[in-house]
């Protein structure tokens, strides 16, 4: 009983610590893995000795071999195919070439200065190509960059892990057995990968089938038929060919997730909570029978390793795995900088460490203390950092700049010109043949097609653009557009016209949908404006009194004389959205109706060649005494 009681008692313990962890992280908006790691030392052997993980005995692997299973199903299962398809040639590169440059990097650094011998250093590095989903994942939740660079370093991560678990095992098995040769290891390694990858996409396939069938059970039913569909997998296909469940594991996510099942948003939240508990209990327990001793007796060598690993190897990784796909520096500086390595290299190496040493080679746990170091070097100064190298590099969502916008009518097109003007990327995409002329005549970049059709979104580069705005004749369609990029792509800012009515506005409040200009616009009257020449483009600065000019604006917009149209805040360009509120420096690009006849405007010198050009307009500028008097009584 005593016995007993005392394996719950560490259970309990290790997940209490382990949620804690991870509450801590969500508080404080940096990477669980943090506290995971301090709260797993501090109550370890080398800690307050609240935990002690040996007392588990072999459970220990099995809570490892299970829990890393569904990490890496839950990885596979939130790979979306139409994502990875605009990087897919990056992805495949790091996953062979990068694994490459990684192994061969990291085995000379830990042989040269960690003295490490070759194999054992060849060990090392072969624990240490992975990065860790369970870290880039959240990691990319709390620092939203640009939606490319997040889906190459998710597919990388979740990709890169069972062709690195199933490496380090071809490894270890040539250092336990000496006779292998380099045709034998080769051979081994694709086998494990081309057998898990077969058998992991049948049993994709059949859960995927089972699920849109099965509709006599319920939901909580079916998402506990897909975890024991996952186990099943990864107990089969180990069972046939050692080490091939990884692989296994993750093909079966990434067919399930195409499959396009019923209540997929229910199985992705089960399969998450899943994985959190499990990331959570493995990091506590791992960590908390790590030697912090064993880590200091590695020496500076070891320090000067993982430092070679992260700014050298990795940069030299990207910069050949990402050669002429399209990025630019800064995204290719945060995926050099972000490579954190997380719970499959320290299983592994925990497990392996164990093997060694029962196998009579020394240099288990000197490996085991090495992995970790390198989680805590890459998770710390990486991680940590992330989101102020992104922000630095001016590549976080809410910094994105350009716009695409859903209507070639004049209005359209004249705010693509203004935007194009002050040197951002614009693209408009609309069904009217004529008005995509016009455009094209306007040097503007035009797909001719409905902006329903996901893929013509994703030709067009709907995740590259800050901003999306539909602004066609038909509020219905616009709102309709915006809220079907908000599902499929969530862009940064999204804007739609439409009617300002209770109903629209509690919808698209709920679903972050920003009325643009002004709360009462008709599309087509500005449009008409714009075809006979009746305005004028001009811009005002919002001085220090913004109370006076607020008024006189306001009195201009609810007249309906006046449609602001864009806005430069702190250098940034910015669609005007409705009730905007002006800031001192504020300069406001904005269309005032003309209503003289054009014969009038042509003697007056307001000739069509300067009719796009900006400047301060008195009728704008002078505010009125009436306004004046207003403001002070």
């Amino acid at each position: 009983m005593d016995g007993s009681f005392t394996l719950t008692l560490q259970i309990v313990i290790t997940v209490v610590a382990g949620i804690s962890a991870q509450v801590l992280g969500e508080f404080f908006k940096i990477p669980s893995i943090v506290f995971l790691l301090i709260f797993g030392i501090a109550i370890g052997r080398d800690g307050l000795e609240l935990l002690h993980p040996e007392l588990l005995g072999s459970g220990l692997e099995v809570l490892v071999a299970l829990s890393v299973a569904i990490i890496l199903f839950e990885g596979g299962l939130n790979l979306e195919l139409n994502k990875i398809g605009q990087v897919s040639g990056s992805i495949r590169n790091l996953v062979t070439i990068g694994t490459l440059i990684t192994f061969l990097g990291g085995g000379m650094a830990a042989h040269w200065f960690a003295e490490f011998p070759w194999q054992i250093a060849f060990l090392y590095a072969s624990l240490v190509v992975v990065t860790g989903p369970t870290v880039v994942g959240p990691l990319l939740k709390q620092v939203t960059v640009d939606k490319r660079v997040a889906t190459l370093l998710e597919g990388e991560g979740v990709l890169i892990d069972p062709v690195g678990a199933i490496l380090a095992v071809v490894v270890l098995n040539t250092i336990l057995n000496q006779s292998a040769n380099s045709l034998e290891i080769v051979s081994g390694l694709l086998l494990r990968l081309s057998f898990g990858a077969i058998l992991g996409g049948i049993s994709g396939w059949l859960l995927g089938t089972f699920q849109k069938k099965a509709n006599f059970l319920s939901d909580d039913l079916k998402n506990l038929v897909v975890l024991a569909g996952v186990w099943g997998t990864f107990g089969l296909s180990q069972m046939i060919i050692s080490e091939s469940g990884l692989m296994a594991t993750v093909t079966a996510g990434i067919v399930l997730r195409a499959a396009g099942i019923p209540e997929e948003r229910l199985l992705l939240r089960f399969k998450g909570q899943l994985t959190t508990l499990g990331v959570s209990v493995l990091f506590i327990l791992l960590a908390a029978d790590l030697s912090i001793a064993s880590i200091f007796a590695l020496g500076w060598g070891s320090v000067v390793t993982v430092l070679i690993l992260m700014f050298a190897v990795r940069p030299l990784s990207i910069l050949l795995c990402t050669w002429g796909n399209g990025m630019n520096w800064r995204q290719k500086f945060f995926l050099a900088w972000v490579a954190p390595r997380g719970i499959v290299s320290a299983s592994v190496a925990s497990l392996f460490a164990i093997l060694l040493t029962q196998n009579g080679i020394n240099g288990g746990s000197s490996i085991k203390g090495l992995v970790f170091l390198t989680i805590m070097m890459t998770v710390f100064l990486q991680g940590l950092t992330a989101g102020a190298i992104a922000r630095l590099l001016k590549i976080t969502l809410d910094q994105a700049s350009g716009a695409m916008i859903v209507g070639c009518n004049p209005l359209g097109r004249l705010i693509a010109s203004l935007i194009q003007a002050e040197g951002e990327s614009v693209v408009l995409i609309d069904t009217d043949k004529e008005d995509c002329e016009r455009a094209k005549q306007d040097n503007l970049s035009v797909y001719e097609s409905s902006a329903l059709d996901h893929e013509l979104l994703e030709k067009a580069g709907i995740d590259s653009f800050g901003t999306f705005i539909a602004l066609t004749t038909n509020a219905d369609v616009n709102l309709m557009i915006t809220q079907r990029a908000l599902e499929e792509f969530s862009p940064p800012r999204l804007f739609a016209v439409f009617p300002n009515d209770e109903e629209n506005k509690i919808k698209t409040n709920k679903q972050k949908i920003n009325q643009a200009f002004i709360s009462k616009l008709s599309v087509k009257d500005w449009n008409q404006y714009l075809k006979e020449g009746q305005f004028k483009l001009g811009k005002t600065i919002i001085k220090p009194q913004v109370e006076l000019q607020t008024v006189h604006l306001n009195s201009l917009i609810n007249s309906g004389e006046l449609l602001p149209l864009l806005l430069k805040r702190k250098g940034k360009l910015q669609i005007v959205g409705a009730g905007e509120e002006w800031q001192p420096n504020d300069e406001i690009i904005y269309l005032l109706h003309d209503s003289r006849p054009q014969l009038l405007k042509q003697l007056s010198g307001n000739t069509a060649s300067s009719r796009f050009s900006l400047s301060q307009l008195p009728e704008v500028e002078e505010i009125p005494i009436a306004t004046l008097m207003k403001v002070v009584n």
